[in-house]
């Protein structure tokens, strides 16, 4: 073949070669173009270290508490108010930020183990005639890790208190739980008694102390405060 005829065919053929690749290359990019990008990876859990992932709350709760806990902030306002114009029992200077509404801290989840804990009544369901509050003595608490989460069980007194504690954010947990009377077996169920029902909010508000804000209680007062710190009873 004279030279002239086998340059040409040398280049027909790189064109070629190039064409093809261009083509090859387009196809690539409407393939990947056609793909779906991979889904997101799964939110990470706001509970303890190890603890079972709960449910939101919100799809747990009765609609009476959650009014309650809507209205927490008019509690602590008509609570602290007949707190202070009616006279009461215990010493309620002392408490410090115990009743301050907005004590929380970050840090909220608390360690499982046995604490001390106290009830505080603030405010008084029967208007200007009873006691503006109620400052009890130390009683024995535990926070548990169980297969549904964390739980908060008040172990001694006339009234028990027991429920799971729903993570919120950082400064705030829910508690959906019951209540216990006298001698009456632990309270371990929600929802299926309303008189038994509560919503409690867990606030951190020191190095090593808690607290369990209960909203319109069913009884007595319109606002109980369930004060935890580490350790157990010393009576």
């Amino acid at each position: 073949m004279p030279q002239f005829l086998r340059l040409v065919s040398s280049r027909l053929r790189v064109r070629v070669w190039s064409s093809l690749a261009v083509l090859g290359g387009v196809a690539t990019l409407a393939a990947c173009a056609a793909t779906p990008p991979p889904p997101p990876p799964p939110p990470a859990s706001t509970g303890a270290p190890g603890a079972a992932t709960l449910l939101d709350w919100r799809g747990v709760v009765t609609s009476g508490d959650r009014d309650r806990y809507r209205r927490v902030d008019a509690a602590w306002t008509l609570a602290l108010q007949q707190a202070r114009r009616q006279p009461g029992s215990g010493d309620l200077s002392g408490l410090g930020d115990l009743i301050q509404p907005k004590a929380a801290r970050p840090g909220v989840t608390p360690p499982p183990g046995d604490y001390r804990c106290r009830t505080v009544k603030l405010g008084s369901q029967g208007g200007e005639d009873g006691l503006g509050y109620v400052v009890y003595g130390w009683f024995a608490c535990r926070i548990e890790m169980t297969s549904r989460g964390l739980k908060f069980s008040k172990l001694t007194g006339s009234q028990r208190p027991s429920g799971l504690l729903f993570p919120e954010n950082d400064r705030h947990m829910v508690m959906l739980g019951s209540l216990a009377l006298a001698q009456e077996p632990a309270a371990n169920s929600y929802g299926r008694n309303p008189e038994r029902d509560l919503v409690a909010i867990l606030e951190r508000i020191g190095e090593a102390r808690w607290r369990l804000v209960v909203p319109w209680p069913q009884n007595e007062s319109n606002l109980d405060l369930i004060e935890l710190v580490p350790g157990r009873p010393t009576s």
